[in-house]
């Protein structure tokens, strides 16, 4: 005979008593209804800043020099020493949609910035949209759109809006489109960008059908045309740069040279390409990417409602100057210096018009190698790998191990697509396997390849952390067949100037991690996190459950 349970609020509803009378235990005083704690307050307004390619070490070495928002963020914030990313494909769009998701690209499936589609096969961005239009602030050709569909599991903003009762007002701004639409989920109110090729801001119709009226006057009013013949000058004293301003390897854009000053001056005084990309690639840009955040704020009164609004912003800047220049240069430091000042007046603005009612993170999506022909000038070993050359290498290998044709259909990056076939063969023969491996160390520089099939069934307590970091950042049927990791300090390319990111090393992964705002008490924290952990965390503190979070909730963090 099965015991009957009666819950004590319902067995109090039928008997006429009170719950507190039957709730407490024996010999214990029950606790009156004004001793319950009340619930915490939901903050109104959930701000997420991702600075483009900002290393973790960068605070150390330039954060004496900040005295406005980074500073304050510092000093006041929650500040994760020790955040980094679990995985290798430390790219950019790979980082936004996993601090907008709190999951893993194992999970969210956004491998790379692009990767090879085999149905189709062809490579395709990680926003493309061949469904959807350009809505352009500006005159100029019809092109498709962006959005964030490739994205296979729902961001923070999409279940606000799935679960919230009063549906939040969503914006996002950045100069890059799949920043911006990998921020902003399916149906934001505003997401923007920056189209350098023509000089105008841009939307998709995946996110709006028309121009959005406040946009459209904010940047009528605030051209980006009018920065021709302005010069980018160091904002700090000489005294205060480290390193030198024309280090080995460094480039400018197209109308600049390695070395201060860099002129914003357009083709006869006017705007054309090279002025938009300069522009694009400075503080400038970074500056205004603050004042429209400020300025959604006002026009939309994002947290200024009764439910909570979603607000993120990524700065670019620091990642075009990063490539190149890198990370020693005047130019990075400088980029940090007046990125300080304008987030400085972006918190200002934000303790104005939603006062002691937001909360708000700032992390980046990766780091950055050093220029390698700086680290060879200084006796480490360090250099650059040809994908030509990896390729034949490979090539070579198969055609010994399988038989004459072609074995490579394309690389992406570090990744690598077997023809049709290949990958079968391989699979039927693991001397063969052995084999390539053993050829592909041999190419100066090389650290470890693994199969997909490995990194796919790879138990997450693997003793190999580059294996690890691969599988974290592995999803079938969109990462390669072969995952080719170089030693550190080692960059694929041919040039001699320049550097760039996407390695499973410390330089790549490790990030700044600040939480500051309503519900979290400020301390430098050690404990062991990555922007993965940011949604989960601002999800806990709105009420909102996420579906698919590889991250926690960073509770040492939270009052």
């Amino acid at each position: 005979m099965k015991r009957l349970v009666v819950l004590p609020c319902l067995l109090a509803a039928l008997l006429g008593v009170s719950t507190s009378s039957i709730a407490a235990p024996a010999g214990q005083k029950a606790a009156s209804p004004a001793a319950i704690p009340s619930a915490r307050p939901v903050p109104r307004l959930v701000v997420i800043l991702v600075v483009d390619q900002m290393r973790a070490d960068y605070i150390a070495k330039y954060g004496d020099t900040w005295t406005g928002g980074l500073r304050r963020l510092m000093n006041q914030g929650a500040w994760f020493e020790r955040a980094a990313y679990p995985y290798a494909a430390t790219v950019t769009c790979v980082g936004h949609s996993t601090i907008a998701t709190g999951s893993l690209p194992h999970t969210h499936g956004i491998v790379g910035n692009s990767w090879y589609d085999r149905a189709s096969g062809q490579a395709v961005a990680c926003a493309a949209d061949p469904d959807t239009r350009l809505v352009r602030y500006g005159e100029g050709p019809d092109a498709a759109g962006s959005s964030a569909r490739r994205l296979l599991v729902p961001n923070l903003p999409d279940e606000m809006r799935l679960q919230m009762a009063r549906a939040p007002r969503v914006v996002t701004f950045s100069l890059k489109n799949y920043t911006a639409s990998m921020l902003a989920g399916r149906r934001p109110d505003a997401a923007t960008w920056f189209d350098s090729g023509l000089g105008q801001w841009v939307t998709s119709s995946a996110f709006a059908q028309a121009p959005v009226p406040w946009l459209s006057r904010f940047i009528a009013g605030r051209k980006v045309d009018a920065a021709v013949g302005d010069t980018w000058q160091r904002l700090l004293p000489p005294a205060r740069y480290r390193n030198e301003d024309d280090g080995k390897g460094e480039k400018g854009v197209e109308q600049w040279t390695a070395s201060f000053p860099h002129p914003l001056a357009g083709k006869e005084g006017k705007p054309d390409a090279a002025f938009y990309e300069a522009w694009a690639g400075s503080p400038f840009s970074d500056a205004y990417l603050a004042q429209l955040g400020m300025a959604a704020v006002d026009e939309l009164k994002l947290g200024q409602g009764p439910g909570t609004d979603y607000l993120g912003i990524s700065f670019s800047a620091l990642d075009m100057v990063g490539h190149d220049f890198g990370p020693r240069s005047h130019e990075v430091q400088d980029v940090l210096a007046r990125l300080d000042r304008s987030l400085g007046q972006l918190f200002a603005h934000l303790d104005r018009r939603v006062p002691g009612g937001y909360v708000l993170a700032l992390t980046a999506d990766h780091g950055v190698a050093p220029i390698p022909e700086q680290t060879a000038a200084l006796g480490l070993p360090a250099g650059r790998v040809p994908g030509a050359d990896l390729v034949a290498r490979i090539e070579k290998a198969l055609e010994g191990l399988l038989g004459a044709g072609k074995h490579v259909e394309r690389t992406v990056g570090n990744e690598v697509i077997f023809a049709p076939g290949v990958l079968d063969k391989l699979r039927a023969n693991p001397i063969a396997v052995r084999a390539l491996k053993d050829a592909i160390r041999e190419v100066p520089g090389v650290a470890a390849a693994y199969l997909g099939d490995e990194l796919e069934s790879l138990p997450a307590n693997a003793d190999d952390r580059l294996a690890r970091a691969a599988a974290a950042g592995y999803y079938p049927g969109r990462s390669g067949d072969l995952i080719v990791f170089l030693k550190p300090y080692w960059l694929f390319g041919s040039g001699t100037t320049g550097t760039s990111h996407g390695t499973p090393y410390g330089y790549d992964q490790r990030v700044p991690l600040f939480l500051m705002g309503q519900g979290i008490k400020a301390g430098r924290l050690e404990s062991a996190a990555g922007p993965m952990d940011i949604a989960p965390t601002f999800a806990h503190l709105i009420g909102v459950t996420l579906a698919s979070a590889d991250g926690r909730v960073l509770t040492e963090a939270l009052r």
